[in-house]
């Protein structure tokens, strides 16, 4: 991979990190039961593309 492609991947695991912790955040401060459930769900498929992301750079 070219430094330039690098520095993209690392910016994408960065937003989703982020998005992650921010849905998670969000999501403990609202007390609506339906809409809590809809950005826990967020948070996970977040932290879900995180993780296949660096799992498929860590096998190559």
């Amino acid at each position: 991979m070219s430094p330039k492609e690098l520095l993209y991947v690392e910016d994408v695991l960065g937003h989703e990190k982020q998005m992650k912790t921010a849905c998670s955040d969000f999501a403990s401060q609202i007390q609506d039961p339906e809409l809590k459930s809809f950005v826990q769900g967020l948070s996970s498929k977040h932290q879900e593309t995180f993780g296949k992301i660096y799992n498929l750079l860590s096998s190559n």
